[in-house]
């Protein structure tokens, strides 16, 4: 058996990075740099507007929105050219941003508003202002999307939003100075930073009651929860630290020395590390968190405020890969051989209905005598079949049987070369067969039924 199979990619989806994840960073002075994960490195950075103090992704990575703390506005960014395509006028001096995890709505935190500023993300534009506490911070959404959580700094409260009326539903007492704010992933907790206190408030969304106040260092500022819900990561401004909390016993378990007032702090999409970025020296610690330790220190922002991580995902297409294999035995010279050939959709997306060819082209020496499958239509000059049902990824076309005739003087190697296009394909997947001929008894060599 011979195979050669080559992957058959459509275009990518616009964006303006190649796949992978990147963090996007909120700071002072009008920018938003790009980290690449994979490598640590600042890869570009989007000129925005000025103050920049949050910054919240769309699922799927197309679009990235910011808030303008000065200019009063979200900023939205099209990951396709890394480039502001609109800017949205919000409540005044924005601050926290958080998008449903539908995609539906981006939520702003107006401090000096005292309100939520809710964005429709298919049209850019406000479509509600909620009155909310005193001084708002940040925001979260639970995961069904159906509640936004907003920490009311001065009030030393957490607003809850009821996301299908737009109105406050619940307003619950926490600890003193509550800023940062998440959801834990089956959305049975709320996690909420108290920097006056040194602790975290934990919320039960059932009762939306404080259940539990898990001592942290010294003036927490933001958390994550990690994907698995195991851990919430805490950023100490004051301590230069992070905290990690177990969420099964609401205890720290660790705590990791890292940079010069940490503040934002987000666990990357596979839970394998965190970034915790500090103020004041300019870096993101980065934080493996299977040791929960510092691996890594990125340098050259200024001032961060906020980040959140943004997954470019491999591009959605069908890949055909072809194979060819030689069956029912030996290829003998002035016989007959048979071929199977049969495609297989390796890629991520099915096919989009057009029309799949395939090609065979034989060796000097072979002829064709027949060649069909189930669903193909099949002719011997040229020596092709086509088909056009959708392909799901994974499936596999029913196989194509290709006897042919082996003249007498044919070579005694012999190579046979398919190829397979369409489909929504934009290339071309090639595999062939490299079969060594045998000779009949008394042709070209010793009978072995004569003496």
């Amino acid at each position: 058996m011979a195979g050669l199979a080559l992957p058959v990619l459509s275009a990518q989806p616009a964006h303006a990075l190649p796949p992978g994840t990147y963090a996007y960073i909120a700071q002072d002075g009008g920018t938003v740099p790009v980290i690449d994960t994979a490598t640590g490195t600042i890869v570009t950075t989007v000129n925005v507007s000025t103050s920049e103090r949050g910054v919240a992704v769309l699922p799927g990575a197309e679009f990235v929105y910011v808030t303008n703390f000065l200019a009063d506005q979200v900023a939205v960014i099209a990951t396709s050219t890394n480039t502001v395509t609109a800017t949205i006028p919000v409540g005044n001096r924005p601050r926290g941003v958080a998008a449903s995890p539908n995609g539906a709505f981006v939520y702003a935190a107006n401090t000096l508003g005292n309100s939520v500023s809710v964005i429709d993300t298919s049209t850019n534009t406000v479509t509600a202002t909620i009155p909310v506490g005193n001084n708002p911070q940040q925001v979260a959404v639970s995961p069904n999307s159906g509640f936004v959580y907003v920490t009311n700094q001065n009030d030393n409260t957490v607003s809850v939003i009821d996301t299908s009326t737009n109105t406050v539903t619940a307003t619950i007492p926490v600890g003193n100075n509550p800023q940062g704010v998440a959801v834990s992933p089956n959305g049975a907790f709320v996690y909420v930073t108290a920097g006056n206190d040194d602790a975290v408030s934990v919320i039960d969304t059932s009762t939306n009651t404080v259940t539990a106040t898990v001592p942290v260092g010294d003036f927490p500022m933001r958390l994550a929860v990690t994907p698995n819900g195991a851990f919430v990561y805490v950023t100490n401004d004051l301590g230069d630290s992070v905290s990690v909390i177990d969420t099964s016993t609401n205890t720290v378990t660790a705590t990791i020395p890292v940079g010069d007032e940490p503040l934002p702090v987000a666990v990357a999409p596979d839970g394998s590390f965190v970034y915790a970025a500090n103020r004041a020296d300019g870096s993101v610690s980065v934080i493996d968190t299977s040791t929960n330790t510092v691996t890594d220190t990125i340098t050259g922002l200024r001032a961060p405020e906020a980040l959140a991580f943004a997954v470019v995902p491999k591009p959605m297409a069908p890949a055909l890969k072809l194979l060819k294999l030689t069956t029912g035995g030996q290829f003998v010279r002035g016989g007959q051989g048979t071929y199977s050939l049969t495609a297989t959709n390796t890629g991520n997306a099915a096919t989009d209905g057009t029309t799949v060819t395939l090609t065979d082209t034989l060796p000097a020496g072979l002829t064709p005598v027949s060649l069909s499958g189930t669903g193909w239509t099949c002719t011997l000059t040229p020596l092709s079949c086509t088909r056009s049902d959708v392909l799901a990824p994974g499936a596999s076309y029913p196989p194509l049987t290709l006897t042919v005739q082996i003249a007498a003087d044919a070579p005694k190697q012999v190579t046979n070369t398919a190829t397979i296009t369409g489909g929504g394909t934009t290339g071309t997947s090639t595999a062939t067969a490299t079969t060594t001929l045998k000779d009949k008894p008394g042709y070209g060599g010793h009978d072995p039924r004569k003496a």
